[in-house]
């Protein structure tokens, strides 16, 4: 009798056969070859598919329990799909096997082929990984490396001092001032060739040089450590601008993204001391500076009584009308929590709503506005901006300057009771 390969076989038929007594497996598969005999015809005769290796062995696998037999029954089949399932029908025909009833359920057709295509799959997934892992680099990863060594070969010493940086120093207007060598890497890393590294925490002689040729941005790690050089450095040179990586982080781990944003985001030297001064000081500098302001403007113009009123009394907050005052305080209720910001005329009539990051562009390109109602805190930068706009009030969460430090009037939501 021929055997069908497990290789060749396309589909095995699956089922499952209950014996109401005690057989045995011979018994079993006679009944199927006996009982469909002549039932499909000569073409699908089970010994003769057999025999031409169509239909291969039938395993037949069964247990016997409490007088009852139970089991399962497997043939393998290269058959085209239909006549595999008229084969798989006719098992179903059985009703006795000797002297017993029985039954065949006939529980699936298994596509063997789908079973290989799925190893084959899997297998080729687990493979392509190895290789893109371990064997071979792609493109992106070679040309990252060679631009990575390239910028490492453009790192130079600078000055006497010899510190780390870039090959654009001597002929950039502009230059970038960091902490340490790997503030440099990095920096080359994505573009900026114009960095130059303190090597430490103390100023060398090379870097107060610098500041007095060059528009001088210095960029420190977002922690204690850069709040220490900024204020260490502001003393002793001539910086321009002051920018921070993201808090907790150091330039030498940021992405180019954060690289960029930080340096968008830079205030100037003066601004940088203010915020981060000791308050003492901050408070002697900050009347000082009022002074000096105060007698500029004196000798700029010469106010009239009304004006000289409000400047004698800036710390006043100016009488609102009732319905001024319960506007400004339902709209900052409304806005909680949606960082928006309403712009008003001098109607109190909404002009729009714009989200709070957009408020400064929106007052510079309007010329109209009376008062700008938002979710966030005052801060020196909207003030100025609103300053030139010709704004009247600023009302926010809370605020950052103090009413004598504008001519606008900064109220927030606790003067609005």
């Amino acid at each position: 009798m021929g055997k069908i390969s497990p290789i060749s076989a396309k589909y095995i038929i699956h089922s499952t056969i209950q014996i109401e007594g005690v057989v045995d497996r011979p018994d079993v598969i006679g009944a199927i070859f006996g009982q469909t005999e002549g039932l499909l015809g000569s073409e699908l005769e089970l010994r003769e598919l057999q025999r031409s290796g169509r239909i291969g062995r039938i395993e037949v696998n069964v247990d016997t329990k409490a007088g009852k037999t139970s089991g399962a029954i497997l043939i393998p089949s290269s058959l085209d799909k239909a006549e595999t399932c008229i084969v798989a029908a006719a098992l179903e025909v059985i009703q006795r096997i000797g002297p017993c009833n029985a039954k065949i359920k006939v529980e699936h057709i298994e596509d063997v082929r789908i079973s290989k295509r799925n190893f084959v799959i899997a297998r080729a997934k687990s493979l392509l990984k190895q290789l893109m892992e371990g064997v071979l680099p792609d493109s992106q990863e070679l040309a990252d490396e060679v631009t990575y060594s390239v910028r490492v070969m453009e790192i130079q010493q600078y000055g006497k001092d010899r510190l780390p940086a870039g090959p654009l120093i001597d002929e950039s207007d502009e230059i970038l001032i960091v902490e340490g060598r790997a503030d440099v890497l990095n920096l080359l890393k994505h573009g900026v060739k114009n960095a130059v590294a303190m090597n430490g925490t103390s100023v060398p002689e090379t870097i107060i040089e610098l500041c007095k040729k060059k528009v001088v941005t210095v960029f420190v790690d977002g922690d204690r450590g850069g709040d220490l050089i900024i204020k260490e450095i502001t003393e002793v040179a001539d910086v321009d601008y002051i920018t921070k990586a993201p808090d907790g982080k150091e330039v030498e781990e940021i992405t180019k993204k954060e690289i960029h944003k930080a340096l968008r985001s830079r205030i100037s030297a003066e601004q940088a001391k203010l915020e981060i001064m000791p308050k003492s000081q901050h408070q002697v500098q900050g009347r000082e500076q009022a002074d000096e302001a105060g007698r500029q403007q004196q000798q700029r113009r010469e106010p009239t009584p009304v004006l000289q009123a409000r400047v004698n009394d800036k710390r006043k907050l100016p009488r609102l009308s009732e319905e001024e005052s319960k506007t400004f305080r339902e709209m900052l209720e409304d806005l909680i929590g949606t960082r928006g910001a309403y712009l008003l005329d001098n109607k109190l009539t909404i002009l729009g709503k714009v989200p709070v990051s957009e408020l400064p562009a929106t007052l510079t390109s309007l010329s109209t506005v009376y008062a700008a109602v938002f979710d966030g805190v005052i801060e020196r930068d909207l003030v100025r901006v609103a300053e030139k706009a010709e704004v009247n009030f600023l009302v926010g969460m809370d605020s950052k300057i103090k009413p004598a430090e504008t001519r606008i009037t900064v109220m927030t939501i606790n003067d609005l009771g």
